[in-house]
């Protein structure tokens, strides 16, 4: 009789119930009408404060660069593209400030309404009140991160074209030929060139050598090498005037070509840096550029792995402002968003304020790009985690 007592009605009813791990998972992985709400308002004022910020944005720089646009002959046509390109470009580069302004506008809305204090009433952890504002960030850190590494560089090309014409013509103008380079193109091989023209991405004085074990096996000379710009083949190169000494033991052969078409691993590109280079390049091409410049030796190598870092953690910093975002705003307060729309915001311009301060340590100083880069995110961690313990449950 004691067993018979102490069965549930569900075990009575021959009802499973499922174990308090089981129903966790269950209802992690489904959201409920309280999650829809949440990630609806965050993402609706993310979005809403992007295109009313960077509308602004937009029409103060077209006052300011006006004139500009005037003097040198700026078609419309290009203006328009160029406009197209910029705003994803400065949304992109300020959405951590953007995820802050929009979950510190409607959360503290929410609070100011007693909501907040409803929904904490009703047995709803603040843990678990964090899971729609989680997914909302994830949401946003994914979409930062594929417009900051494939949509952004794209666009950045012609963004970056446009502006040297026609906004700082005549103050920065990009490199058009290099001295004295020398760079490793492949395992044993070493390629100089006493200069290189960049219009027309010819070399002068061109020689490549080739080491096995060390030692010299083979010695090419040559008046210029041209990149071929129209062949499908990358890395094509046309040498004028080569001369090729092969060595093996004591034997020497010396061969002479008035006209030669090789394929050496090396573009233009690779020792003619434009001003912001780095921003046009896809992570792809990032990561490839990053792993043959270190094979090669080549220097400047720096502000490319800083641009590289930096795509992973601006997109990471949508969970730390978040957190923050939602700590500082969960509690009413009788000042209602001020107080805490103000202590954000300093946050937010600190931490925008330290990755450019970081950056510049990455780039001019002994400092690992990696650890530079994200330095920001671990000191802005531990601040989201203090915040978090100290916000009202």
């Amino acid at each position: 009789m004691k067993e018979k007592d102490n069965i549930t009605p569900e075990h009575d009813k021959g009802v499973h119930v499922p174990s308090p791990s089981r129903r966790s998972w269950r209802e992690f992985l489904f959201l409920k009408r309280i999650d829809t709400y949440i990630i609806s308002k965050f993402l609706g004022t993310y979005f809403f404060s992007i295109l009313l910020i960077i509308g602004v944005t937009v029409v103060f720089d077209y006052n300011d660069n006006i004139d500009k646009f005037t003097q040198n002959g700026a078609p419309w046509r290009e203006l328009m593209i160029y406009y197209l390109n910029f705003m994803p470009y400065y949304a992109n580069l300020f959405s951590s400030l953007f995820v802050f302004i929009a979950v510190i506008f409607f959360t503290s809305k929410l609070a100011g309404n007693s909501e907040i204090i409803a929904i904490l009433s009703a047995g709803v952890s603040l843990r678990r009140l964090m899971r729609p504002y989680l997914i909302s960030a994830a949401l946003i850190a994914l979409l930062t991160l594929w417009l900051g590494s494939e949509v952004i560089p794209r666009g950045s090309v012609e963004r970056l074209a446009f502006e040297n014409q026609y906004k700082r013509r005549g103050n920065k103008k990009n490199p058009t030929y290099a001295d004295n380079v020398q760079l490793q193109v492949d395992t044993g091989v070493i390629a100089f060139i006493e200069h290189f023209d960049g219009p027309s991405k010819t070399g002068y004085h061109f020689q490549l050598d080739k080491f096995e074990h060390k030692r010299l096996v083979s010695h090419m000379t040559a008046q210029s090498v041209t990149y071929d710009t129209l062949s499908n083949e990358r890395f094509h190169w046309h040498i004028k005037d080569a001369t090729i000494r092969d060595m093996r033991g004591m034997r020497e052969r010396i061969t002479h070509y008035p006209q030669l078409d090789s394929v050496i691993v090396m573009e233009p590109s690779d020792f003619l840096f434009t001003h912001d280079f780095q921003e046009t390049m896809t992570n792809r091409e990032l990561k490839e550029h990053i792993e043959r410049a270190r094979i090669r030796g080549t220097g400047n190598l720096k502000p490319f792995q800083v641009e590289y870092y930096k795509r992973f953690a601006s997109a990471f910093a949508a969970f730390i402002m978040t957190v923050i975002g939602v700590s500082l705003s969960s509690r009413k307060r009788k000042g209602g968003m001020g107080f805490s729309l103000g202590v954000g915001l300093v946050l937010s311009v600190t931490y925008a304020f330290l990755q450019a301060v970081t950056a510049g340590f990455a780039t001019n100083a002994n400092v690992p790009p990696l650890l530079a880069v994200w330095l920001p995110n671990i000191l802005f961690t531990i601040i989201a985690i203090y915040l978090y313990k100290q916000a009202p449950r």
